[in-house]
């Protein structure tokens, strides 16, 4: 069946739509601001009275000879306009912007200005701007003009920039949020790829221009093959370890017939070994138990109990911590993590010390010996599954390399760390640190407990 896909602009052309939306209203809003400030929020009282007095100017003016004009010109100086006569246009400066809209509201209040040349323009904009211009007469002398008092209503200098960063500002705002909803699947699909493997798989919602949304279905479908290929071999292993378990009941039946007890020996240790690594590989690769849910445990009476079970099958092990700690963890795995920490140093080092230390963001949990320790640069690699590390341990265990990886992984379902370091004299530190939000810190009597 065809999947139908709904048209898209693509990531690319929705990237390009938003940088031209936020161009379009920067270039708008630019040119709002500059037109106003071409206008310089000049009052229109105060463009009335700068007509009026041009016309009077213009006619006195022009009424006198040439000779008398600039002192007329003087005259007419005032405290609020500088009257000046000339034989040649005023010189503008470079960067005086044309008043455009004052021009046209002088000439709509003063017709008789339309008769001949007219210019107005903003002179040193700023905190000090003015009004500076020239108007012609009819034998082509200039009589030109310039306020005396700032007529700003805005400061150029520093309210213009303000008022210029304001949309610019906003638009960057706006775009950042446009392209965070835009890459919002990315991010999805960045989390949900996170937490493959850790056996927790949702499907990520389909939606997002269309290469997002071609990658988020291939990783939907991705997700569901993974998770059914787990599926299968965790059914598979299950039913392995059940049928391999039978024959080696009958074994272990059969081997109490045989009659030269060295011989039985024998041969129950050998079985013994198949079960210990049939057990082994289940539990690393999940498929001897479903899985466990986290509840509310006392770790302390957990520590001390491995210790005795130590103790009770001929180990030399103490625990040293609280006699009661509770946390929220999932038990199971925390104690088959501990036991074979436990397991591994009575078995290289003969003695191990298993301490609990509750602090306020976190619990530490360490197993120590005093044996031959591990290599440093082996500390990391011999977490890893299948791996022994011949020239520091013997190979006389059972399994097949597992128990430190079941271990960190154990621990870091419960979202913890498992750390190997040797220690200073010889022997191995291994600590397990399980994060604050597991730990509800109800600790009572500090105390010691020593093993056999």
């Amino acid at each position: 069946m065809t999947r139908l896909v709904r048209p898209s602009l693509g990531l690319l052309g929705r990237v390009v739509a938003i940088l031209l939306l936020t161009v379009l209203i920067e270039f708008g809003a630019s040119t709002l601001l500059y037109e106003r400030a071409s206008e310089f929020a000049v009052r229109d009282d105060e463009a009335r009275r700068l007509a009026e007095h041009l016309v009077i100017t213009q006619r006195l003016i022009a009424e006198r000879p040439p000779e008398q004009r600039p002192a007329m010109a003087a005259e007419l100086t005032t405290d609020r306009y500088a009257i000046r006569w000339d034989r040649v246009p005023p010189p503008l400066p470079r960067l005086a912007p044309p008043l455009d809209r004052m021009r046209s509201q002088m000439l709509d209040w003063e017709p008789s200005l339309r008769k001949t040349a007219f210019r107005v323009a903003l002179a040193d904009p700023g905190r000090k701007s003015a009004v500076l211009g020239g108007l012609r007469l009819d034998d082509g002398s200039w009589i030109q003009f310039r306020t005396l008092e700032p007529v700003a209503a805005v400061n150029l200098a520093r309210e213009r920039i303000l008022l210029a960063l304001i949309p610019a500002v906003a638009l960057m705002i706006m775009a950042g949020l446009l392209v965070r909803r835009t890459l919002r699947p990315l991010r999805q699909l960045a989390v949900a790829a996170d937490r493959v493997g850790d056996g927790e798989t949702a499907p990520v919602p389909e939606s997002g221009p269309g290469e997002v949304l071609s990658v988020v279905r291939a990783f939907n479908r991705m997700q569901e093959r993974i998770q059914r290929l787990i599926d299968d071999r965790t059914r598979a292993l299950a039913a392995v370890g059940h049928d391999l378990r039978t024959p080696l009941a009958r074994l272990r039946l059969r081997s109490e017939t045989i009659a030269d007890p060295g011989s039985r020996r024998e041969m129950e240790s050998e079985l013994e070994e198949m079960e210990a690594m049939i057990a082994s590989m289940l539990a690393y690769l999940g498929g001897d138990e479903e899985p466990e849910a986290p509840a509310r445990s006392d770790v302390a009476v957990l520590c001390a109990t491995l210790v005795d079970n130590a103790c009770d099958h001929g180990g030399h092990a103490t625990y040293r911590g609280p006699d009661h700690h509770e946390a929220l963890v999932r038990v199971n795995g925390l104690k088959r993590a501990l036991d074979n920490l436990l397991s591994n140093s009575l078995h290289y080092a003969g003695r191990a010390e298993l301490s609990l230390a509750p602090e306020a963001d976190r619990l530490i949990i360490r197993v120590e010996d005093r044996g031959p320790g591990i290599p440093g640069e082996d500390l990391e690699r011999v977490m890893e599954p299948f791996v022994r590390l011949d020239e520091a341990r013997a190979r006389d265990t059972v399994g097949f390399g597992l128990g430190l990886a079941i271990a960190r992984r154990m621990v870091a379902v419960d979202g913890g760390t498992l750390t190997l370091r040797n220690r200073a004299g010889g022997g191995l530190t291994a600590e397990v640190v399980l994060p604050h939000s597991n730990i509800s810190l109800q600790t009572r009597c500090v105390a010691a407990k020593s093993g056999h």
